[in-house]
C-alpha cells in the first residue's frame, strides 16, 4: 500500500498549526490578563544561539507553506516576517492555515518523484518532492513548533501535548 504524499504533508501541518494557533491564543490571553509585556515573550530564547519565540513561529508558518507551494508547483508566497506581537503572530499562523486549507490534494499527489529545486544562498539544490517533505520540510516544521511549545510552557502558560498535537 502506498501513502499519500498530500496525506502525510498537509494535514499534518494544518494539525500543529491549529495547535500552536490554539496555544497562542491562549499565551495571549494569560498575557493580557496578567499585563506581562509580550516582547520579553516574542524575543524569549530557550539558548543564547537559538531563535527567539518569533523566529519559530515564523520558520514553522514558513516551512509548511514553502514545502506545500513547492510540491504543489507553486510560487512559494513570500513574507515580510515583521510580526512585532502574539496578535500578528496568531494572523501569521491563520494565514498559513488559510493557504494550505486552499490546497487540494490533487495539487500535491504524485509530487513524490518530481525534481525540486530549492533556492540557497551557496547555491541552488535539486531535491525530490518526498525528500523534500520528509528530510527536510516537515522535520523543521516539527522543530520549530516544538521550540515554540516549549517557549510558550517555559514561559507560564498552562498548556500541554494535546494543545501541542492540536486536539484542544
Amino acid at each position: 500500500m502506498s501513502v499519500s504524499i498530500y496525506r502525510v504533508s498537509v494535514p499534518v501541518f494544518v494539525k500543529h498549526l491549529k495547535g500552536l494557533a490554539s496555544c497562542l491564543k491562549k499565551t495571549q490571553a494569560l498575557y493580557s490578563e496578567k499585563k506581562y509585556d509580550e516582547v520579553t515573550l516574542l524575543n524569549y530564547r530557550l539558548y543564547p544561539d537559538m531563535f527567539n519565540f518569533t523566529r519559530q513561529v515564523q520558520y514553522a508558518t514558513t516551512h509548511a507553506v514553502a514545502c506545500t507551494a513547492l510540491l504543489a508547483g507553486m510560487e512559494v508566497p513570500k513574507s515580510d516576517d515583521n510580526e512585532k506581537s502574539l496578535a500578528e503572530l496568531i494572523a501569521r499562523v491563520e494565514g498559513a492555515l488559510a493557504f494550505l486549507n486552499a490546497i487540494k490534494p490533487e495539487q500535491i499527489e504524485g509530487s513524490e518523484d518530481k525534481s525540486i529545486t530549492i533556492k540557497k544562498p551557496d547555491g541552488d539544490q535539486v531535491v525530490k518532492g518526498i525528500d523534500l517533505l520528509l528530510n527536510n520540510r516537515l522535520p523543521n516544521f516539527l522543530f520549530h513548533t516544538t521550540n515554540a511549545y516549549g517557549i510558550m510552557r517555559h514561559n507560564g502558560v498552562e498548556i500541554g501535548k494535546a494543545h501541542f498535537m492540536g486536539n484542544r
